[in-house]
């Protein structure tokens, strides 16, 4: 599991951790509000409830977000801000998908 550090009152993760428990680890790893990760959970985002708590593993994030945004999805979790990249991507993604349709 990743050791975690409070930098500028900012959550980091020195390095990959195996699985996300709980909607403030899985926010923190998407560097989103967790009304947002709850959201995008509705929408599809590859979650699982573990008893009371729901957990959701990296790679399936990353895998999930490549889809959403049409593009590879690589989510850096020391220091980089990914938040308004991500934001642009999805709305694009669903942009497309609704002239398509």
């Amino acid at each position: 599991m990743a050791t975690r550090a409070r930098k500028n009152g900012r959550l980091e993760h020195s390095e990959a951790p195996d699985s996300l428990k709980g909607w403030q680890q899985i926010s923190a790893y998407l560097a989103q509000p967790t009304a947002v990760a709850q959201r995008w959970a509705r929408e599809g985002m590859p979650v699982q409830r573990q008893g009371r708590f729901v957990i959701a593993k990296p790679e399936e994030l990353a895998k999930w977000l490549g889809r959403e945004s049409g593009e590879p999805v690589r989510v850096v979790t020391d220091q980089a801000d990914l938040g308004s990249e991500l934001k642009r991507a999805l709305s694009e993604a669903r942009k497309q998908r609704k002239k398509a349709a």
